[in-house]
């Protein structure tokens, strides 16, 4: 049985139509954009406020969990009823959850309602570049997706900023409040614009492929995020828990194959500009995160930068990805040359990577750093709205949905297994570095401490571990910018092949 729900096509939507919803999805996707980073500045006070200091990460954790799993559960169900209900209830949960977030009482409280949160925040993105793949043709989808990178970009810098300011001048409880105002008018544009769709016939929803699959990413990203932490790489537990998730992830492959209606359509793996787009996503993901997590950290251990200044050296890449990612869009639409300009942005951020990694190594000025970060704001801001055009232009319209949301749930699970990784390289190469040292240090202390710890030692001993840290960070650096390698022989692969199948079908 194929999807039972027809999207509108793009001719079903008027320019003034088309105007307003773009507006709500431009102000739905700012309000997921800033919930993932707004919430970082306000975690101090808010244990300050409600206590529970030693579950603080799982207000960060569990909404990143839920909002994982319900995202390729939102892809198949707007395919099979339609964008706008799918929408009501991602928006409407999500700000349902903003508001007990904002009134609870206890941390425990916290944590259950930022798990709600996180369900409805697993549409808000994704959806909205389905939207917005129905609503435009295929030839004018990087101009749209090129405008969405850039407003991503902003909300992303903007969203520590506002936490600050909304946890100083108010309270923490704005930090999610804030929602409520932006959320009801996006709500109130896109339920009166966004068309319902057409039904087809009865849906039948694959409920055992749901729960494997919820059951396997919650066991993968739990896993990936004990790592270093509360598990060791090497423990007989680790593999018994990572081979345990394969064998649900194999299960739900089993179940996919058989079921009549399945959750993620296996045919479209067998596509190979969708399959191999969206791997490269994820390894896109993997390198991205797997990298700028600990670049503030080598700022302010190997550069002595404060943390206010060390955030602010990450505006070069925001201000570059904003400006290159409406231009990419734009230049994308005007000459249709997706995989070209898809392999350009990957190249320039490999290229990008690998001087950030060059420069930890060699303890480079600030200034290399900024000029090689803004680098990388153009490889990205060229490089993410054309994966997502050529993604989406690969699948028929009824797989649109799903499509979109297997790039936001493979690019998630690559960027926990990019931090994982590069944290565990990290460890153990500062491990191997401290472990020479005639003084005994503490290695998991100072992962955890950071600064403060380091302070503690006398001067020398202080040196030796700023060191330690550098070439620990240097060496997580040049693992990312290897993975990004790979991410970009891919889509030069793809687009080589590409080129030769058009040459001869034109030939022809």
């Amino acid at each position: 049985m194929q999807s039972s729900s027809v999207p509108e096509t793009a001719s079903a939507y008027s320019p003034s139509t088309r105007r307003l919803v773009f507006i709500g999805l431009i102000l739905t996707m700012i309000m997921g954009a800033l919930d993932q980073s707004i919430v970082s500045t306000a975690l101090p006070t808010i244990v300050s406020d409600l206590g529970g200091l030693a579950h603080m990460s799982w207000v960060v954790t569990a909404f990143m969990l839920t909002s994982t799993i319900a995202t390729p559960l939102y892809g198949k169900l707007s395919d099979m009823f339609g964008r706008r209900p799918l929408m009501a209830f991602s928006i409407g949960s999500f700000l349902g959850a903003s508001l007990l977030c904002g009134i609870a009482q206890d941390m425990w409280q916290l944590i259950l309602f930022r798990g709600l949160q996180g369900v409805g925040a697993g549409g808000l993105m994704t959806l909205s570049q389905t939207v917005i793949g129905d609503m435009v043709s295929p030839r004018q989808r990087g101009r749209y997706q090129g405008l969405f990178t850039g407003a991503f970009a902003v909300s992303s810098v903007a969203g520590p900023f506002l936490g600050g300011v909304l946890t100083g001048s108010l309270s923490w409880r704005w930090v999610f409040l804030v929602n409520l105002p932006i959320g009801f008018l996006a709500f109130g544009l896109i339920m009166l614009s966004l068309p319902a769709g057409r039904a087809e016939a009865r849906p039948r929803i694959d409920y055992p492929g749901a729960a494997l699959l919820s059951i396997a990413t919650a066991g993968f990203l739990l896993l990936f995020n004990a790592l270093g932490t509360t598990l060791a790489w090497t423990s007989p537990l680790t593999f018994l828990l990572f081979g345990g998730t394969m064998l649900l992830f194999v299960a739900f492959i089993w179940q996919e194959r058989r079921a009549p209606e399945p959750l993620i359509s296996l045919d479209l793996l067998r596509i190979p500009t969708f399959s191999i787009c969206v791997a490269a996503t994820g390894i896109m993901s993997f390198a991205m995160l797997g990298s700028m997590i600990f670049l503030p950290l080598y700022y302010q251990l190997v550069l002595g930068e404060t943390p206010a200044t060390s955030g602010l050296m990450m505006l070069p890449q925001v201000g570059t990805m904003m400006i290159s990612s409406v231009l990419g869009g734009y230049v994308s639409s005007r000459t249709q040359r997706y995989g070209l300009l898809l392999s350009i942005g990957v190249g320039i951020e490999f290229t990008a990577l690998t001087l950030i990694a060059a420069c930890a190594h060699h303890g480079a000025p600030a200034v290399f750093f900024l000029l090689s970060l803004g680098c990388l704001g153009v490889g990205m801001g060229i490089g993410m709205p054309n994966a997502t055009v050529m993604i989406q232009n690969a699948v028929p319209t009824r797989s649109l949905g799903i499509a979109t949301a297997m790039m936001s749930f493979i690019r998630s699970l690559g960027g926990s297994l990019g931090v994982a990784l590069s944290g565990g390289v990290m460890a153990l190469t500062l491990q191997n570095r401290l472990g020479v040292l005639p003084e005994k240090i503490d290695v998991p202390e100072f992962l955890q401490k950071g600064m403060a710890a380091i302070q503690t030692l006398s001067p020398a001993r202080q040196a030796d571990v700023m060191q330690a840290y550098k070439g620990a960070i240097s060496a997580s650096l040049s693992v990312s910018s290897s993975f990004m390698f790979l991410a970009f022989l891919l889509v030069v692969g793809l687009t080589v092949c590409q080129a030769a199948w058009q040459n001869k079908t034109e030939s022809e």
